[in-house]
């Protein structure tokens, strides 16, 4: 063994990493481009020695050996500059000489991702393929369809309600009890999920910003935006888009002072306030802004110190149950507002979903619940939480929009679900299960930045390090040398397409099924499953 090239119980081969680096030395021109664009320094520019034989068939004393010199690209198998299988080598490589390949049998770093003893995070989501969205199918098909139904034509307007909604008889006397009436939105049923500023990078969020600024104001769709926790820009708290946009407040309150001082001078309302409990992917924890992205833009919205870590509490300190948040933080909040803004809180798909959703149904100021399934994305959890905690989001719509059915109040309060929506790409497929299975609308976050930013990351652990602000496309980063390869007039664009498309997929779901007025919410029995467990768990029909 030499001296300087000691072997550690940590000390990995490349066999043993996740992706390993395929490096052609032929094509190879030494530019540097690939190890100048690796976020996570996995390659570096090597001396490599090799000793040639030059053999004399006919004269075997000439035998001789020679060492030769050459540079290349060599892999890092420390734990810490492990390849994440970005690509981003392959895209700037001119000669196609580069490559990161997955191995072919389980990788082992998963037990050396624990140095200094503190257990892997990472960004992205849980990376279990296989969900039951995917395997459910949409069986009632009207044979006489009216023309403006035609799934050629789609003539009908996709719009969904965001607040409380009263029946007329009760509408009246609330009115004449409160002196006014809950506040209801119709907005489109494909929501931004919270992604924070912070989060993600200033020119993703404006790219979001703007491309949703353009579906309403020039294709007339009314698609909304939740800010995540962490506040907004100042300039956008004081514009006329504000109106597009659902403001959070998190167990860390970040960023609603900047908030609460702007309210004197806003122009128009936001479209909703969202009190975020919990997130799929880590019930029980609170929001994690990591260090690396807390750079001195995101400390002076948040109001904190710069480069600090941004725990969440798992909980609202103020508050010790949900009767006790619904009574203060919804009433509060709509106060502030004039009782203008719906007002609606965020919780994980769990168990105990069920007490809440119960709970909002005695009280007014409610205008909503939103319930975030295990698959969802987030921005740091420890791989313990998302891979081993969590509730199906289908199975806890399910079991809330039959609640409401036994109460009556199936119409009075909006569902919205999320996590894993589009995972596997079937976001219109997706979501029109969700909506007939309880939902009033749906959340995405990971799918949007996919489609618009062009987000690296699968559920085969590709990438996933959004969390430590090493986003190789700019996404998810603060660090300018990173984000500036982002543009955010081609985000924008992008996310155009995406609903346009979305809202096409949609349209030859829905006509089919003669819907033309209102969403096809809890319309249970038009779907069918090939697996009889989940049939009868979800309450659909059983088809082989």
């Amino acid at each position: 063994m030499q001296a300087d090239r000691p072997i550690s119980p940590s000390k990995l081969s490349r066999k043993d990493l996740p992706w390993q680096i395929d490096w052609n030395k032929d094509k190879c021109t030494l530019c540097g481009q690939c190890t100048s664009v690796c976020p996570v320094k996995a390659i570096e520019l090597s001396v490599f020695r090799k000793r040639e034989i030059k053999v004399d068939l006919f004269n075997s004393s000439a035998n001789e050996s020679s060492p030769s010199v050459y540079y290349g690209i060599s892999q890092k198998t420390d734990p810490a500059n492990a390849c994440i299988g970005c690509a981003m080598c392959t895209l700037v490589c001119p000669n196609e000489a580069i490559m990161p390949m997955h191995t072919d049998e389980p990788d082992k770093l998963r037990y050396h991702s624990n140095i200094g003893g503190v257990p892997r995070k990472r960004g992205g989501r849980r990376n279990q393929v296989a969900g039951i969205l995917d395997r459910i199918k949409f069986m009632r098909i009207s044979m006489l369809t009216d023309p403006a139904l035609d799934a050629g034509r789609h003539e009908f307007e996709v719009r969904t309600l965001l607040g409380r909604i009263l029946p007329p008889e009760k509408s009246i006397d609330f009115q004449k009890k409160n002196g006014w009436m809950p506040p209801v939105r119709e907005i489109y049923p494909l929501i931004i999920g919270g992604m924070s500023f912070g989060a993600l990078s200033p020119p993703m969020w404006e790219g979001l910003q703007m491309g949703i600024a353009y579906l309403n104001e020039e294709l007339g769709m009314p698609v909304r935006m939740c800010t995540g926790e962490g506040g907004c820009p100042p300039r956008l708290l004081r514009s006329r888009f504000l109106q597009y946009v659902i403001l959070q407040i998190a167990s860390g309150y970040f960023g609603w002072d900047e908030i609460i001082h702007a309210i004197p001078e806003m122009k128009v309302d936001p479209c909703a306030i969202e009190i975020k409990y919990g997130q799929g992917a880590k019930p029980g924890d609170g929001g994690l802004l990591m260090w690396h992205k807390v750079n001195r833009l995101i400390s002076q919205i948040r109001g904190v110190p710069e480069r600090i870590s941004l725990p969440s509490p798992p909980t609202h300190q103020t508050k010790y149950s949900i009767e006790e948040a619904v009574a203060k933080m919804i009433q509060s909040l709509s106060m502030a507002w004039g009782f203008r803004v719906p007002v609606y809180p965020k919780i994980s798909a769990t168990s105990t979903a069920l007490a809440v959703m119960n709970n909002l149904t005695r009280n007014p100021y409610a205008g909503g619940l939103a319930i975030d399934g295990e698959d969802g994305g987030t921005g740091a959890a420890f791989d313990v939480s998302m891979n081993h905690m969590g509730h199906p989001i289908a199975s806890s719509i399910r079991d809330c929009y039959s609640n409401l059915v036994k109460v009556g109040k199936q119409n009075e309060i909006p569902l919205f679900a999320g996590g894993g929506v589009g995972k596997n790409g079937n976001l219109a497929a997706n979501a029109a299960s969700l909506i007939m299975l309880g939902a009033s609308g749906i959340q995405i976050g990971k799918y949007a930045m996919q489609a618009a930013a062009g987000c690296l990351g699968s559920e085969t652990d590709r990438c996933n390090i959004c969390n430590i602000g090493q986003c190789p496309k700019g996404i998810t980063s603060q660090d300018p040398r990173l984000y500036r390869r982002l543009d955010p007039e081609k985000v924008a664009e992008r996310l155009v397409d995406m609903y346009v498309s979305f809202d096409v997929e949609l349209r030859k779901i829905l006509a089919p099924l003669g819907r033309s007025t209102t969403l096809p919410i809890g319309m249970s029995d038009a779907l069918g499953i090939d697996d009889e467990a989940a049939a009868k768990r979800l309450g659909i029909q059983y088809v082989v």
